[in-house]
């Protein structure tokens, strides 16, 4: 009782009890030998569903899929340094509305700001729940009755069946699309320009790609136009690469430095994306587009908790500190080297070779980045493969969805395979331990 409360407990004992006495009536409950064999029965029973009842519905996982952002597995899982950084924030008061400085009340949004400013080299800087949040709130604050020019081809879907151009219309902005699927020119932007436009947005899009008979006018071309005809520039990035990197599958993936750099009005990204933070979405860009966009009404409904902020700036200061490779987990997982990976997969392959349930051998295969970024992109890695000596490859995959805590892989050509990339170097013991204590049903 002292683990559940009384309450519970009892609830569930009367719930035990009940079944097998109609079990027993019916002549469906296994033989009940004495009192104290129903006593022990009713005790595990009571025992079993307690423990399910309280156990928490947000569990870790340990992510052997081999995708880096994956958002159905909580997307970047966090830097030490961020989640310390939220665990001592959540345990106690903070400075989130006060200012240390004059003893009095003080603003929630300067928060991370200026690390922001650091990392992206914007001057400004508004954080929010999340990108589509961010993306809503600018429309609303910056176009509200008025059109917004957008590439057709830009009209994207994004997770969970959200449309762009549904986001766009609850913002009360009007959408005003241009050119066609595979080809936009600074042109049609330039023709669609009249007294009713608020806003030019650019969409990158993330989460597929167009090839082949495609045009698509640069961001400094429309900066350009913007300035020529006094109608702020904004440009929804998405994935929230800050800075050019050497990962080969990023190499076409436009960034926010680059972006703020072309003097565009207003910049958003994703925070839990490339960034490897928290949730959120960031908005950088000029202190005259974020000012209505920090004091306007929707700002409350969308803002963030001190956890996020938490998080958010221990990450941002990762970046700014050049050390993101080696302690932001999405950042080294896409730097992480093939023979690395190799090595570690082996080890795991090593550890399994007399394992009487399945087989495990190392083999060539392809990470990808997920989480709606650079799509199309694959990363060469190094797959432990396990055949199962007995059942199917679905069932020991999800034989490894049931353990404590649960194994997430992927099935291919009837083997179970484990990409090392995505398993956090923590995770290698606990993982082979795991694997190794399988036994049969």
């Amino acid at each position: 009782m002292r683990t559940y409360g009384a309450e519970a407990t009892l609830s569930v004992l009367r719930a035990v009890t009940d079944r097998l006495r109609d079990g027993l009536l019916a002549g469906t409950a296994e033989d009940v030998q004495s009192r104290e064999d129903a006593a022990r029965r009713l005790e595990a029973a009571a025992r079993d569903q307690l423990a399910e009842r309280f156990t928490p519905s947000l569990r870790s996982v340990i992510n052997a899929t081999g995708v880096i952002v994956h958002t159905n597995l909580g997307r970047a899982p966090l830097a030490a340094p961020a989640a310390m950084h939220a665990a001592d924030l959540a345990g106690a008061y903070g400075n989130l509305e006060f200012d240390l400085e004059h003893g009095g009340r003080g603003a929630r949004s300067i928060h991370a700001e200026e690390v922001l400013r650091l990392v992206t080299g914007a001057p400004a800087a508004v954080v929010v729940n999340n990108n589509a949040a961010a993306v809503m709130l600018l429309l609303a604050a910056l176009a509200n009755g008025r059109e917004v020019i957008v590439s057709r081809g830009e009209l994207v879907e994004i997770g969970g069946g959200f449309r762009v151009p549904d986001v766009m219309r609850q913002s009360g902005a009007v959408v005003r699309e241009v050119g066609t699927t595979n080809k936009t020119r600074a042109a049609d932007y330039a023709a669609a320009i009249s007294d009713r436009t608020g806003l030019i947005l650019r969409i990158h899009p993330s989460n597929f790609r167009i090839e082949g008979f495609t045009e698509r006018p640069t961001v400094e071309e429309l900066v350009g136009l913007g300035r020529r005809f006094d109608i702020p520039v904004a440009e929804d990035l998405g994935s929230g690469l800050i800075e050019p990197t050497t990962v080969p599958a990023l190499s076409d993936e436009p960034t926010v430095r680059g972006s703020v750099s072309a003097g565009v009005d207003v910049c958003c990204f994703s925070g839990d994306k490339l960034l490897g933070g928290p949730q959120a979405g960031i908005l950088v860009g000029s202190p005259s587009a974020l000012d209505p966009i920090r004091t306007h009404p929707l700002m409350r409904a969308l803002r963030v908790d001190k956890l996020t902020y938490a998080a958010l700036e221990a990450t941002l200061l990762e970046h700014a500190r050049g050390r993101a490779q080696d302690t932001i987990p999405v950042v080294r997982m896409l730097h992480a080297d093939v023979d690395e990976i190799g090595t570690r997969a082996s080890a795991l392959a090593s550890r399994l070779a007399d394992h009487d349930l399945l087989r495990a051998e190392v083999v060539d295969g392809m990470s990808t980045v997920g989480g709606g970024s650079a799509p199309g992109s694959a990363l060469p890695t190094r797959l432990v493969r396990l055949t199962p000596t007995t059942g199917s490859s679905t069932e020991l995959e999800q034989r490894l969805r049931s353990l404590s805590p649960p194994v997430v892989a992927r099935v291919e050509q009837d083997a179970v395979l484990l990409d090392l990339r995505t398993v956090l170097p923590e995770q290698n013991e606990q993982l082979a331990t795991l694997l190794g204590d399988l036994t049969p049903r």
